[in-house]
């Protein structure tokens, strides 16, 4: 009888062992496949959350007097605009800053009220990065009020304001932050520029940090470290607390993911194993016979084996498949915000083939040894 048939039989035979065999393999295929194919997702959807939680490095003219800048809010002192030009250029600045946004901010009076005017350039990022910039997109001869400022003004979205004689139309009225963001007025850069008559001049770079060190890793230091090499009449201010919460929750996710696995890897190997074992107990008296018979150990291991693989295989396409249905259907409501990016991946179908087959026979490899070495004048004295 060829072992194909042999492994059909045992199969047909063992139903019950079979089935739970294979319901094993499936659930961790199934959850593997989930866990990987959100995995995306759940990052991009992390690194939004900690990003939207605001710039967290203020680049600032070297020259800058530290007791004017935390008393005002902003540098006294200025740098050319195409400094954050020269700062994105640089090699290998984006693995270390990045949404740089290039930022001129004075106090000013608008009607009877001192708001502090800032302008906004669009922001830079990575090249290689699919990112969606932040900071807001103001349109030029548009401006966005703080909350107290519109609320102050009277003013609403589509209502004109003047800064000095320059005319302005509202674009947005900000909900109210609980920061001096309620009594900003944000513009386009070049439009404050003009206003300000500081042409091609800002007094700012804000950005994001990409190291995710928290301040017991001193990232501040390697940040100025860098800044020095790239823009050495800069430099740079850390807004610590926020830095380490971002850090913080991305390393928790991360190790998080480290930790999910192996013990996926263990719980399934242990399943698969003790059903192993179960099985060549069970099947005991069946393999003295066969041993009595003639039948060599390789034969006998290899009818454990490729029925480990065979259902190996089984529960790796049916594991692709549950676990994929699960990770398109509950991913978009767990990840909202990244929802376009849950899709199949081909790429772990092919994984799964390959993995669980094998990952299935070694789980079975210490029972089919154990069958091989049975003594079948032992194993027959007991009938």
């Amino acid at each position: 009888m060829s072992l194909a048939r042999l492994v059909l039989k045992e199969l047909a035979h063992r139903k019950l062992n079979a089935l739970l065999s294979a319901m094993g393999i499936v659930t961790a295929v199934a959850l593997f496949v989930a866990f990987f194919t959100t995995a995306d997702a759940s990052n991009r959807e992390t690194t939004r959350l900690m990003r939207d939680l605001g710039f967290n490095l203020r680049i600032i003219p070297r020259a800058t007097d530290m007791e004017q800048f935390w008393t005002d809010g902003y540098s006294a002192h200025t740098m050319a605009e195409d400094t954050v030009r020269q700062l994105a250029s640089a090699e290998r600045v984006f693995l270390v800053f990045n949404h740089l946004v290039a930022t001129l901010q004075e106090r000013v009076t608008v009607g009877d009220q001192e708001v502090i005017l800032t302008g906004l350039a669009r922001a830079i990022t990575a090249p290689a990065q699919q990112q969606q910039p932040m900071g807001f997109a103001i349109e030029p001869g548009t401006v966005y009020l703080g909350f107290h400022v519109a609320q102050r003004l009277r003013l609403k979205a589509g209502d004109a304001v003047h800064l000095g004689s320059m005319p302005f139309t509202v674009a947005r009225c900000l909900a109210e932050s609980g920061t001096d963001d309620d009594i900003r007025v944000f513009g386009w850069l070049p439009d404050v520029q003009r206003f300000l008559n500081r042409p091609g001049r800002i007094n700012e770079i804000k950005a994001i940090d990409c190291l995710c060190l928290t301040s017991d890793q001193d990232a501040l230091a390697v940040s100025r470290a860098e800044l020095d090499k790239f823009l050495p009449e800069a430099k740079v201010v850390q807004l610590r607390t926020l830095a380490d919460a971002r850090a913080r929750q991305r390393q928790t996710v991360e190790r998080y993911a480290a930790f999910l696995t192996p013990c996926l890897l263990t719980a399934a190997a242990a399943w698969i194993g003790v059903l192993a074992v179960l099985n060549v107990r069970e099947r005991r008296l069946e393999i003295g016979i066969l041993r009595a018979l003639g039948y060599g150990s390789m034969p006998i291991a290899g009818l454990f084996l490729a029925r480990a693989i065979l259902l190996g295989v089984a529960g790796a396409v049916a594991g692709y498949a549950l676990g994929s249905a699960l990770a398109i259907h509950f991913g978009p409501g767990i990840f909202q915000m990244t929802a376009k990016s849950i899709r199949l991946l081909p790429s772990l179908f092919l994984g799964s083939l390959l993995t669980a087959p094998a990952f299935a026979a070694m789980a079975g490899f210490i029972p089919a040894v154990l069958a091989v070495n049975q003594d079948p004048a032992e194993t027959l004295r007991e009938v």
